[in-house]
């Protein structure tokens, strides 16, 4: 195989334009996932994504299902780019030489891609996470009065004034900015990276699902060896194989939300540890919790790996390079 080498700059580029659109589209129902995800047996507010959507929409108004997206849409640039054009490099470097990567060499591309990403992921999930979840828990404080105390994962008064017990007209939003220098000040660069043992646990599965899942079912889209795969058969390989991928890994992913959240109202169990985690949930609610917002996460992976890949395909960062389009899924 005569070799290429890939533009770092126009895949950076393309994983960028591919976040920002692809997170714009699916938003609030990443925000239902995670407050389904949140929600105990006990203390349900939403009985399911629609429901979650129209009582967010009647009590926060139409931009309440974005909140947090500013610091999704700040990060999920680099997180993407990082994501796609680290798997893409090393799908060059494993293939030196070779006609075809092996189903291994994919997993071990997507395995490393995965690792890459979590430098990002991880403190962009932390902000948004506590920003999403403000409304449920703000809701489940009007449904259950009898609670005047929210337990929060570090006495602060910054992060606290965001779920006062009272009306919502007296409560003061924070915005990401606040809750990140309160986490430096108090737990410093660590407080950002909390739950990053249960991310890497969801996203290296994740990667080595996806990718090799994407990479076979976009070849079936080739009438011949010449051809170049249409980009709506891009779009619909992205989809199904980010949509089995994200159905796969959304236990880890509960597991990473319970964990991330640092607000938790007085009856909420608190965890030290992936391993704790998993046993109280186990215990307390059954196997069947694992699944919360599974259906929410394959709504919202399933569209944004699908523009991902379109995005990809279409080349947008090497157009405004003034390259040509490097396609490195025929190997």
């Amino acid at each position: 195989m005569a070799q290429q080498q890939i533009s770092l700059p126009a895949k950076l580029i393309n994983g960028g334009v591919a976040g920002l659109v692809g997170v714009t589209c699916v938003f609030p129902i990443d925000l239902a996932k995670t407050r389904l995800q949140n929600q105990r047996g006990s203390q349900r507010v939403y009985k399911n994504m629609m429901d979650c959507l129209i009582k967010t929409v009647r009590s926060e108004g139409y931009f309440g299902m974005y909140r947090g997206a500013a610091v999704n849409l700040t990060l999920v640039t680099p997180e993407k780019a990082i994501k796609l054009a680290a798997n893409d490099f090393l799908r060059q470097q494993l293939s030196t030489g070779k006609l075809k990567l092996s189903v291994f060499q994919e997993m071990l591309a997507g395995c490393g891609a995965g690792m890459c990403q979590v430098i990002v992921t991880t403190p962009m999930e932390m902000l948004k996470i506590q920003l999403q979840d403000a409304g449920r828990l703000v809701a489940q404080q009007r449904k259950l009065p009898v609670l005047h105390t929210v337990k929060l994962g570090t006495a602060s008064p910054v992060l606290n004034c965001s779920y006062s017990v009272g009306p919502v007209s007296s409560t003061r939003k924070v915005s990401a900015i606040q809750i990140t220098q309160e986490l430096l000040r108090t737990k410093g660069i660590q407080g950002l990276y909390k739950g990053l043992g249960a991310t890497l646990l969801r996203d290296i599965p994740f990667s080595v699902v996806y990718f090799p899942l994407f990479a076979h079912i976009n070849k079936l889209g080739k009438t011949s060896e010449d051809d170049q795969v249409p980009f709506y058969w891009s779009f619909i390989s992205g989809c199904v194989a980010g949509c089995t991928a994200a159905v796969a890994v959304s236990p880890c992913d509960v597991v990473k939300t319970r964990l991330q959240s640092l607000n938790k109202s007085a009856n909420e169990d608190t965890y030290n540890g992936v391993a704790d985690c998993i046993r109280k949930i186990m215990r307390k609610e059954g196997p069947s919790a694992f699944l919360k917002g599974a259906g929410c996460r394959a709504l919202v992976i399933a569209p944004l790996f699908g523009i991902a890949q379109v995005v990809y395909f279409v080349g947008v960062g090497e157009f405004l390079l003034g390259q040509t389009p490097f396609n490195l899924y025929s190997v």
